[in-house]
């Protein structure tokens, strides 16, 4: 399934990960998952919250750089090899992944992997059934 994350561009420096996520808690925006990549400078922040509109918008509004941008969640089990599979139906279909994430829905149940592709849609349709 297609859906909106929320990326913010942060300074790497101490308090900016709480900053975002004390703008969120204030607004009543819940944080389903996250992802932070940093380097010497700055640090991205991915994430999907329960309402990527509001979140988007209080972030803006408390300073943050924020972009949103579509990614691809797919649920696997939540097993080894779950993620294998899904994978192989990924090189298959000769799909380039940006980046990806994940987060567990209950201990040993299913797992949702959220990925950026260059190509969303056609990831969506070789990643169906």
């Amino acid at each position: 399934m297609i859906i909106r994350q929320i990326s913010i561009f942060l300074e790497n420096k101490p308090g900016q990960l709480a900053g975002i996520c004390r703008a969120l808690a204030k607004a009543e925006v819940n944080i389903a998952t996250l992802s932070l990549a940093d380097s010497a400078d700055f640090g991205i922040v991915r994430m999907i919250v329960d309402d990527h509109v509001k979140g988007a918008r209080v972030l803006t509004e408390a300073g943050f750089a924020v972009r949103e941008t579509e990614v691809v969640t797919v649920t696997v089990p939540d097993r080894p090899g779950g993620m294998a599979e899904l994978m192989e139906k990924i090189d298959r279909a000769g799909l380039d992944v940006k980046y990806s994430y994940a987060y567990a829905l209950g201990h040993g149940e299913k797992a949702i992997l959220v990925f950026r592709f260059n190509d969303n849609a056609k990831a969506e349709e070789a990643l169906k059934g």
